[in-house]
């Protein structure tokens, strides 16, 4: 049997209780004399940005739950966007914008929810929840289990490491959160990722991931001891050059799988920022040196590709994954995607070439990342388009330049990791020693840490089918 959800989150606020009082020392990560792109102290302009864009956390915070609304005025999340807002939160403070009392309050209270969520079919958390009341829904905030996304969890897996490293009075209050989660469906024993979709009275398990998110995704696993071989394996991959410069993209034909193969900046600048595109594991405090030298690569081509576009055409490119202000409210603004260069698109395929954009997000994340002339045209053209009581809008369209008047915590989020980044080169840094093992020893013993599900999905090596 499942231990009860009342047990972990009782033992989580017992822990934070008496771990985590406010006012407690605060760990500080080491710093580092150099990392890739922009270094140094924010100026005051840009201190001004991280209290703009935090300003999207106060307005959107649910004091019930100290959860945050993904979108402005929208009461629902994904755990993509609770990694975002935890992320938002210690950036926030570690920059000075947030002061003790409010960190340590609402890391606590965030904790005790995500310690006490319903799971879908009691495996992983919900693709999405009420943030006024925590409660599982679908994507309309209707009640609803609606599966689980391997992605987004491995998002939120990456920054509540990077909280444990960072302040270690959070590591038990932590672990018995992770502790809960039964990954046996998630993960086979080949590493390869899967989601969960509810059909009928069952589940089916889909392989979840194409080039750049899948890689990223997994080693938020990595981090929590999970072998993701399949997941982090590149191949299949093929290249296309664009303006002279080959970009990697995943071979798996979207006709046949259903998934889109969306090359992005997103994943790969997330990468840079908070992994310092290392493998999982590397303890190394030289930030100017890449253990994973082929993030490191491809993330350099997808950088080096949007700034060939501009000199090529005059159009200041920037782009991923973006909210819109109308119907369809999202897509995928890609470098490549389907067989197409600067194809923009839904998440069912359509092509909506007029809601292409220069991405607040992206722009100010390879600003952080390349020290260019380039990056700073995008700097100039992206820093004043904010609300300054509502946060950074989302973005600007491509062809006209007007401003997408969409607020989110993703956005506003990533905008204050880079800030930090800045400030402190990558953002996961390891305190001395090994964390404590975070893997059940209650009821089913280590359940949890479990790779190998009841059924055998897909045999190692073989491209797995949706």
């Amino acid at each position: 049997m499942r231990p009860s959800l009342k047990i972990p989150a009782l033992r989580i606020a017992v822990v934070l209780a008496l771990l985590a009082p406010v006012g407690a020392a605060v760990a500080r990560p080491p710093k580092v004399a150099q990392h890739p792109g922009r270094n140094g102290k924010l100026t005051e302009n840009q201190l001004q940005m991280a209290k703009i864009a935090w300003k999207y956390f106060e307005n959107n915070f649910q004091a019930d739950t100290c959860l945050v609304n993904a979108v402005d005025n929208y009461p629902s999340t994904t755990m993509w966007d609770a990694g975002s807002s935890l992320g938002a939160l210690i950036s926030a403070f570690e920059l000075g914008v947030v002061d003790e009392d409010t960190f340590h309050s609402r890391v606590r209270c965030t904790l005790i929810t995500l310690g006490k969520l319903d799971l879908y079919k009691g495996e992983l958390p919900n693709k999405a929840y009420d943030t006024r009341t925590g409660a599982m829904v679908n994507y309309a905030n209707e009640p609803g289990e609606i599966g689980y996304s391997a992605l987004d969890i491995g998002r939120l897996l990456i920054w509540l490491r990077i909280l444990q490293e960072r302040q270690p009075h959070y590591i038990p209050a932590v672990n018995a959160i992770v502790a809960r989660w039964n990954f046996c469906n998630l993960l086979d024993k080949c590493g390869t990722l899967y989601g969960a979709v509810p059909e009928g009275a069952g589940t089916v398990y889909l392989q979840e991931g194409r080039l750049g998110y899948e890689e990223y995704a997994a080693k938020g696993f990595q981090l929590w001891g999970f072998d993701t071989k399949e997941a982090s394996r590149l191949e299949p991959m093929e290249l296309d050059r664009i303006h002279g410069i080959d970009i990697p993209f995943d071979s798996r034909d979207p006709r046949l799988l259903g998934a889109h193969n969306y090359v992005v900046t997103e994943s790969y600048a997330l990468d840079g920022i908070e992994l310092n595109w290392d493998n999982a594991g590397d303890r190394s405090l030289d930030d100017m040196r890449h253990s994973d030298k082929t993030a490191a690569d491809f993330a350099g081509r997808v950088y080096d590709v949007q700034e060939a576009r501009h000199a090529a055409t005059g159009i200041l490119t920037a782009r991923t994954e973006h909210q819109l202000d109308a119907a369809p409210w999202f897509v995928y603004d890609t470098v490549y995607s389907d067989g197409y260069r600067w194809n923009t698109i839904t998440d069912d395929g359509r092509y909506l070439p007029a809601s292409a954009a220069v991405s607040t997000k992206a722009a100010f994340s390879l600003w952080a990342l390349w020290d260019t002339p380039y990056t700073q045209l995008l700097y100039t053209a992206m820093v004043g388009k904010f609300d300054p009581e509502r946060g950074y809008y989302e973005g600007v369209y491509e062809h006209s330049g007007v401003e997408i008047k969409t607020f989110t915590a993703n956005s506003n989020g990533i905008i204050l990791e880079t800030l930090l980044y800045k400030v402190q080169g990558k953002l996961l840094r390891f305190g001395p020693g090994a964390l404590p093992s975070w893997a059940s020893t209650e009821g089913d013993v280590a359940r949890s840490s479990c790779q190998l599900p009841s059924h055998q999905r897909s045999p190692c090596g073989a491209a797995p089918s949706r």
